[in-house]
């Protein structure tokens, strides 16, 4: 599986980003693959070499670049309970840092780069994300519909905030299809029936599914939160989405 770091021209400089491919030497879909607020690691970089094995062209870019090279926070190999609370000391002011406008501005820029690499084809593109990332996710599909067609999102954090800019005001600029995997406890009842409404409205395909069981992180095995069962359906959800809007079959 071809696999190289890659450096993404941003209006703040230059980011760096992981990207893995077919070694076919084809033209694949494109995948901009958002990390959780831990950042890029190598956790991620397994999660896009296993989405490239099944046909994509994924890149996972570094959201804290302007402080630096991945890795930029000081993780563990595990991220157990007791390393959670220096790890996300760590995270918290780089999260908050990376205000909206930053997130439009480097969204602009990943998908520049992205849909431009040769071992890309010309059709649509997905955006995927984990904790932090699927607020992401949805913002670049929110701000690119004519590029974006399908959006996933894991664990998801920070979709339904009290902010005028919140993700789930903005749905109704979606046209791609949408498939959320939640832990127990991540969004309130009122949040989930709040965001359905709004994609509802707007004529937006969507899912919505509890991965019972489930704490938030669940998905990532360098974390206490890993559920093997719950990434398994995860994969099983995540593909097939994939598939479907891309083109593929």
């Amino acid at each position: 599986m071809p696999t190289k770091t890659v450096q993404i021209p941003t209006a703040d400089g230059s980011a760096d980003a992981f990207a893995a491919f077919p070694e076919d030497g084809e033209r694949h879909p494109g995948v901009l693959l958002y990390p959780d607020a831990f950042g890029l690691r190598p956790e991620l970089e397994q999660k896009a070499r296993e989405l490239a094995g099944h046909g994509y062209y994924v890149l996972v870019p570094n959201l804290y670049y302007r402080h630096g090279p991945a890795p930029v926070l000081e993780l563990p190999a595990h991220i157990g309970t007791e390393e959670r609370p220096a790890v996300f000391a760590q995270a918290m002011p780089l999260v908050e840092a990376h205000t909206t406008e930053r997130v439009l501005r480097d969204a602009d820029a990943y998908l520049e780069f992205l849909t431009a690499q040769p071992e890309v084809g010309p059709g649509p593109v997905a955006t995927i994300g984990y904790c932090l990332g699927a607020a992401l996710a949805m913002r670049t599909a929110t701000a690119h519909p004519g590029l974006v067609a399908a959006v996933a999102g894991f664990h998801p954090g920070f979709l339904v905030t009290e902010a005028p800019d919140s993700p789930h005001r903005l749905v109704h600029e979606l046209t791609a299809e949408v498939h959320l995997g939640l832990a127990e406890g991540d969004l309130t009842p009122e949040a989930i029936s709040e965001l359905a409404k709004g994609f509802d409205a707007a004529g937006v395909g969507h899912t919505t599914e509890i991965h019972p069981g489930t704490v938030h992180g669940f998905t990532m095995s360098d974390t206490d939160a890993f559920d093997p069962a719950a990434l398994r359906r995860h994969w099983e959800r995540l593909l097939p989405l994939l598939d479907r809007t891309l083109g593929k079959n």
